[in-house]
């Protein structure tokens, strides 16, 4: 369900905080937005229903499991029909490895964030996405050497406040 939920700050404040810290209890919740236990949850509840919240997931530290290789890819198509769009967009979303996937303005098509095990896992991936013949015309890699930082929290406050 993805119903339009009309937000306010408390609602506004219980998703910057379960953003922070997804395995919070109700309880500690409801303190923190200034709500008694049972409406905090009531209010969870209507947002998870509304789409607002779409999942809870653990934060994995990757570089303690062994080395990876991020890159990023611009890809541009040959043809800019939407099936175009459609099936590659069908075809990457089927790669494991492909944890992002963006259609952008500019001098490309697409950028496409990938994890690998290394660099000929990467051009594996690549080549078999080109044998496939998804409608690629040129693609143009970069290689992370090193992520300094990744926030995982968007600032909703922020970003929201005034506008409700």
């Amino acid at each position: 369900m993805n119903t339009r939920l009309k937000l306010d700050r408390i609602d506004l404040k219980i998703l910057a905080e379960l953003q922070r810290n997804g395995r919070i209890t109700n309880v500690e919740l409801a303190d923190l937005v200034n709500l008694s236990p049972s409406p905090c949850l009531m209010r969870v509840k209507k947002l998870q229903q509304a789409g607002y919240i779409t999942g809870y997931a653990a934060q994995i530290n990757i570089a303690k499991l062994g080395e990876t290789l991020t890159v990023f890819t611009e890809f541009t198509l040959k043809n800019h029909r939407q099936i175009d769009f459609a099936r590659f967009q069908e075809a990457v979303e089927k790669i494991d490895s492909c944890v992002e996937c963006h259609l952008v303005s500019g001098g490309y098509d697409y950028l496409v964030k990938f994890i690998t095990s290394g660099i000929v896992d990467y051009q594996n991936i690549i080549e078999a996405l080109i044998d496939r013949d998804v409608g690629i015309d040129k693609y143009f890699s970069f290689v992370i050497i090193k992520t300094p930082f990744v926030k995982t929290q968007i600032p909703l406050t922020r970003l929201f406040e005034d506008r409700i």
